[in-house]
């Protein structure tokens, strides 16, 4: 069983080694009960078997089974939470008040990344480029918001992940269906102008951002949906991801700032678009982003030569130094 564990080349300029006797007992948070629980299980599950393989004294926690008392047993923790109760500050804010240091964002930034309309509302006082976007209601023009937002539109509910509940409109007779559909998720429901051209994403791991990767799905697919994401296997990545390098810099960089700007810590994923026209627009931070084998962390980091138990030892070690 491996002793020692080296983190190479992302965090600061040099090396860190770290003994993995320095995690103590590590409790690996997944499950859950929001609309996420299958995807977060099978990242969890991922997660676990490599911390345990690397020799960390791991052991798997479902907040949907156990009592969060019981969190009082494990010195550190590692969130693989997906959605609400896990990724917006609910979990967070118990392991703070527990004092049990954790991964990944504190209270504050996973309550804003979890709420898309507060994300864009923070990103556009900034001056960051976000889609132009409006809340819905059952009180809404609908025709109104279709004259001011174009077609086609994206239909979200705002403190979903995963694409669940979202909807893309090409007629106008559709937006209410969409906006119903997206009510069955979550009260809070937006609608974003549609942004034609290229998705990519970027991940963030200490203040470093990856290599950018291109998202294709399936040609039959209506966009990078949660089908696509997880239970289809024609959905293409590239990386290297087709920008000359002064736009995949720039993208970094926007990425970066963006991540900042929401106060995210340690890892997560910035996901954005880029128009016919070349512009890069923001859409959604993910703060505690899917580590299944369809997941984009994992592919981001292999393409640094970052193994996945070396990943997950380098996520966790964050609970070892980095201030919230």
């Amino acid at each position: 069983m491996q002793c020692i564990l080296e983190i190479l080349g992302i965090i600061g300029e040099s090396n860190i080694v770290v003994a993995v006797t320095e995690f103590g007992k590590v409790g690996v948070l997944f499950g859950g009960t929001s609309a996420e629980r299958v995807v977060s299980l099978n990242s969890g599950q991922a997660v676990l078997s490599a911390l345990q393989t690397a020799g960390v004294n791991a052991h798997a926690f479902d907040p949907a089974e156990k009592p969060l008392a019981e969190l009082a047993q494990f010195d550190r923790v590692f969130i693989v939470l997906h959605g609400r109760g896990g990724e917006d500050g609910q979990i967070q804010g118990v392991l703070e008040w527990m004092k049990i240091p954790y991964t990944g964002s504190g209270v504050l930034a996973s309550a804003l990344g979890m709420d898309k309309v507060r994300t864009k509302q923070l990103w556009q006082g900034c001056g960051l480029p976000t889609a132009p976007f409006e809340l819905l209601e059952p009180t809404t023009d609908f025709p109104k918001v279709v004259e001011r937002l174009g077609l086609p539109l994206m239909v979200k509910p705002v403190h979903e992940g995963s694409s669940i509940g979202m909807s893309k409109v090409l007629e106008a007779d559709d937006l209410p269906a969409a906006f119903q559909r997206a009510t069955e998720h979550d009260g809070v429901v937006m609608a974003e102008s549609w942004i034609t051209g290229r998705e990519f994403t970027c991940v963030i791991l200490e203040g470093k951002a990856l290599p950018v990767i291109r998202l294709e799905p399936p040609k039959d697919a209506a966009f990078y949906d949660f089908e696509a994401k997880y239970q289809r296997n024609d959905t293409t990545y590239g990386i290297p991801c087709g920008l000359s390098p002064a736009e995949e810099s720039e993208l970094q960089q926007l990425a970066l700032t963006a991540f900042e700007r929401v106060g995210a810590k340690g890892w997560g994923r910035i996901d954005a678009m880029q128009d016919t026209e070349g512009n890069f627009w923001l859409l959604e931070i993910n703060t505690v982003p899917g580590m299944t084998d369809h997941s984009l962390v994992p592919m981001a980091a292999a393409a640094t030569g970052l193994n996945f138990n070396d990943l997950c030892l380098q996520i966790l070690a964050q609970t070892l130094s980095s201030p919230r």
